[in-house]
């Protein structure tokens, strides 16, 4: 009663402020009884209400919103293992007071006023309602806060406008489809005994699913679909949706030698590297026409054993096939040019942190992709994991509401409803360019794989599946009772199914039983870099430092940052230096001069962690952003630039999906300190260093990752420079450590120079913080404008050319020390340095021992080569070089190592004794006075 007052005072200060429904029964009825003087008849000459009508109706009211809301509690969503549902009574009369009787006295206008049908009472609402909201499909958008959107969601539920209505033809080509699913993975199964498939039986409707998707983006001419999925029910997939030809995954299963690619109709390859991987690791193409001249590509990803982790790549290619980059500025995104479909394990979903990462991206500017369908394929088990001990939460789906997700729970075993949770959910990604999930609720027919038993963990779940009747069977019996199809229609389509797969088989002739070798790798990948012309004339590069400095008319910038941006308008004159970001940026208006377009990305990047690089500029006094680099008239492509989410694994994904999906491109990510690649580690070794040899997945990237030591503990010190050169191998990627801007200039443009050609190949650099400001990086002018990158380049400060033959020691080194040996030899008085000569190692993978070999020839009476780093013995570069050192040592020579002893820690915490042991190594590699001075600056 309490509450029927409050909304009544509202209503009578604005009847727009009560519920709908409320404010049709105050409209009617006027104020409860209780709050009248006299009992006056009502406009319509009705009799008053009495306080138990009202308490009536606002009850069937709440039963009515729960419907909506908790309706997934009851609904039959689960095929199999229904029992573990928690009991709920959010749904009955009962648990409101309510009983039939008084449902059916109640006019239903009351409680859903505006109903799409037509219906007489209260009791006709709550079953109209629960069919929709709690049938074999149910919805959660509750937690959708844009009004727009929810709106249109409880429309569209309540209305039923979600169904797909399909005629008794199709009805029949679905049964076809069911029946193709079940046929290819039973082939499979009595053929290939006891080898993995990650079988797609229990969740077959998968299929046709994906076929409806590509049909509607056919139709709407979406020009690119990008999915990511892992095992399970991959090899359906890629022979039912992708036209991965039967025989070819056959001899995938025999170890035969590959065969040559016949493409299916609209196939267009399957791409492999020179190593290979499993069968269901691999992606593929496929074109789809829809009648007209446009066709619609889907891409399948390739995927490795760390499931969630191609989410991120995934939305890379979606976001790079949406960009048009061939303008000036910011890349024009058109969210309509493709989508992407990510299918997710339940088990992982909830699981894996990267899903998390990869949701958050999809609303910020720089990673969105107008929505994703995402498909939760819900086996109920995470291999051999039940649920209560796999998730804190009731759905596996429940990580997507905190993003606003909206959610779509469907029983895997009625396939008109699993269509009608696609077709939803694609109309509501068109309309609203968001994300949108389907918990697609099935089983797994078999264990985890086809060799696993399931029976010895989860017993009982296996006794129900064991007496389920498949997909195709169920929707039979369906057909049957609609008089659609005859009894015994299923095994005839599957008999012919089998027959054909058979033929397919027995024509494959002989299969191989030699050994299989390791393809040769392309040409591109064996090809040095070494020959790339990447000089920029000087009057070329003082018109782009020019441009660069200008501003619009009217921007106010921060008046201490444009003093120092100014300065960089001298550098390039005679006997002054280019530091590091002059360096950059110069770098990257040259590269868009050229028409490569440059995306760069990361924490912070826009300013730079150590306020360096500020390629965006604030208006102090509108708050208005400006890109030096978008107001340049010599620019021919788009420069991307976007702060990151605080995330490594996700963005680091992104970013190298979108360099496979744009291999014109530059895409560069920068770590804010380089053991932040630390948290992308999965993305490092299964994409980025393998993807090519595995795949054939070609990526360009730059990886930008602060390291050297300052005594600023052992958290950023490090980029764990050693476990890039421990995967170097097959020309796999560059590994630099470069110690000058000029050298850094033409490492990028180099870079941009092999995009989207044989060569190209990642580039993980291990880049400066304080010698971003050190005199010693800064060069002049005239080392841009002529030459190139330099795998190794002399020492400063040591032995003259002349006095050659002196020289006993060789150091070699690369990064930050040797700055710093540098700074202690112009330093040392009364120190003579004549038997010592140094050169720096500026790309340590591939090494360059060809050049180095000619360094050595040059040292006539070398008695060692000592290689000396600032990183532990057991970390760096020690152990990558030194057995190449080794192979390059004549008799009497020795190599050995100065630098940091092994250590569990990358360094030390206490800035003193990171100085003590810093001067150590140093005097220890020059052959001065062991130990040092602690107070000296390094």
């Amino acid at each position: 009663m309490g509450y029927i007052e409050e909304q009544y005072e509202q209503y009578q200060k604005d009847p727009s402020a009560v519920d709908p429904s409320l404010k049709e029964v105050f409209d009617e009825h006027g104020a409860p009884d209780w709050m009248k003087t006299g009992a006056a008849a009502q406009p319509n000459g009705a009799a008053s209400a009495t306080s138990a009508d009202i308490e009536k109706v606002t009850s069937t009211m709440k039963l009515v919103e729960a419907i909506r809301r908790h309706g997934h509690l009851q609904a039959n969503i689960y095929a199999v293992g229904s029992d573990e549902r928690p009991a709920t009574r959010l749904l009955d009369p009962d648990y409101y007071g309510l009983s039939e009787k008084d449902l059916e006295d109640i006019p239903a206008e009351w409680v859903w006023p505006n109903s799409p049908v037509k219906l007489q009472n209260a009791l006709q609402v709550v079953r109209t309602l629960k069919e929709r909201y709690a049938g074999t499909i149910s919805f959660e958008f509750d937690h959708v806060n844009n009004d727009d959107e929810r709106h249109w969601l409880q429309n569209k539920v309540d209305a039923g406008l979600f169904q797909v209505n399909l005629s008794n033809e199709e009805k029949k080509t679905l049964l076809k489809r069911l029946a193709r699913v079940e046929g290819f993975e039973q082939f499979l199964g009595k053929t290939f005994v006891a080898q993995k498939r990650f079988s797609i039986e229990g969740l077959d409707i998968m299929v046709p699913m994906l076929d409806y998707l590509i049909h509607s983006a056919s139709t709407d001419k979406i020009e690119n679909i990008m999915m990511g999925m892992a095992h399970r029910g991959r090899l359906n997939v890629l022979a039912h949706v992708l036209g991965k030809p039967y025989d070819l995954i056959f001899s995938e299963f025999h170890h035969s030698a590959d065969k040559e690619l016949v493409p299916s109709e609209g196939s267009t390859g399957i791409n492999y590297g020179w190593t290979g991987d499993v069968k269901y690791h691999f992606g593929a193409h496929r074109k789809v026409g829809n009648g007209e001249q446009s066709t619609t590509r889907v891409t399948l990803s390739h995927n490795p054993s760390h499931l969630e982790y191609v989410n991120p790549v995934v939305e890379g290619f979606t976001r790079a096939a949406q960009d048009d980059r061939t303008k000036p500025g910011y890349a024009e995104m058109d969210q309509d040019e493709a989508f992407g479909v990510l299918i997710h394990g339940d088990a992982a979903f909830i699981g894996e942190g990267v899903v998390a990462e990869t949701l958050n991206m999809s609303d910020l500017p720089g990673y969105r992709t107008g929505g994703t369908i995402h498909i939760i394929a819900n086996n109920l088990v995470g291999f051999t994991t039940n649920r209560s001990n796999g998730r804190s939460t009731r759905y596996a789906s429940d990580l997507a509401k905190g993003f606003e997700i909206p959610v779509i729970h469907v029983n895997a075993d009625d396939p008109v409803a699993c269509l009608s949770a696609v077709a939803f959910s694609y109309e509501y990604r068109q309309e609203f360019h968001k994300d949108v999930l389907i918990d697609l609720v099935g089983y797994r027919r078999y264990g985890h794989n086809e060799i696993d038993e399931p029976r010895a963990t989860q017993p009982q779940l296996y006794q129900e599946i064991d007496n389920h009747p498949t997909a195709a069977s169920v929707y039979e019996e369906r057909l049957i009772d609609e008089g659609v199809v005859d009894k015994g229609a299923l095994e005839e389509l599957k008999e012919e199914i089998d027959k054909k797969m058979k033929t397919i088989y027995d024509n494959m002739g002989e299969h191989d039983t030699d050994e299989p070798e390791v393809k040769e790798r392309p040409g591109g990948v064996e090809r040095p870099l070494d020959e790339i012309e990447t000089a920029v004339s000087i009057d070329r590069l003082r018109s782009l430092n020019e441009g660069m400095l200008e501003r619009p008319e009217g921007f106010n910038g921060f008046k201490k940052l444009e003093k120092i941006l100014q300065r960089r308008g001298k550098m390039l004159d005679e006997d002054n230096q280019v530091d590091w970001a002059a360096a950059e940026a110069l770098a990257f208006a040259s590269i868009i001069e050229d028409g490569t377009p440059i995306r760069i990305t990361g924490q912070d990047t826009e300013r730079g962690t150590f306020a360096h690089r500020h390629m965006v500029l604030h208006d102090v006094e509108t708050g208005e952003t400006y890109c030096p680099l978008h107001g340049l008239e010599q620019a021919k492509a788009s420069f991307d630039i976007h702060n990151s989410p605080l995330s490594e694994a996700g963005v680091i994904g992104f970013e190298y999906g979108y360099s496979v999906q744009a291999p014109e491109a530059l895409v560069l990510w920068e770590a804010q300190f380089g053991d932040f690649a630390n948290a992308g580690q999965v993305i490092f070794d299964q994409f980025i260093a393998a993807g090519r040899a595995k795949w054939d997945e070609k990526s360009n990237m730059v990886f930008l990752l602060p390291h050297g030591y300052e005594g600023q503990g052992p958290e950023h010190s490090s980029a764990r420079l050693e476990r890039f050169l421990q995967m170097g191998a097959e020309n796999n990627w560059t590994v630099a450590n470069v110690t000058s801007s000029a050298q850094y200039f033409h490492l990028l443009r180099r870079q941009a120079a092999i995009s989207n050609q044989e060569e190209a190949r990642p580039l993980v650099l291990m880049t400066p913080k304080s010698l971003l400001r050190n005199q010693r990086v800064a060069v002049e002018g005239k080392q841009f404008s002529e030459g190139k990158f330099q795998p190794i380049l002399r020492q400063p400060g040591l032995t003259k050319e002349e006095n050659k033959d002196k020289v006993k020691t060789l150091l070699l080194g690369s990064g930050k020390i040797m700055v710093d040996i540098e700074d202690t030899v112009e330093k040392a008085e009364n120190h003579s340095f004549d038997t010592i000569d140094a050169v720096r190692i500026e790309q340590i993978y591939p090494f360059p021992e060809k050049h180095l070999k000619e360094i050595l020839s040059e040292y006539p009476n070398l008695e060692e080569l000592v290689w000396v780093q600032e990183e532990p013995q057991n970390m760096g570069t020690w152990y990558y070089v030194e057995g190449i050192l080794h192979k390059m040592l004549k008799d009497g020579q020795i190599h050995r190592y100065v630098g940091r002893p092994h250590r569990a820690s990358p360094s030390v915490g206490e800035p003193n004794i990171h100085k003590t042991e810093q001067n150590r190594i140093i005097h220890e590699a020059l052959q001065m006075s062991k130990g040092g001075n602690s107070n000296e600056g390094n």
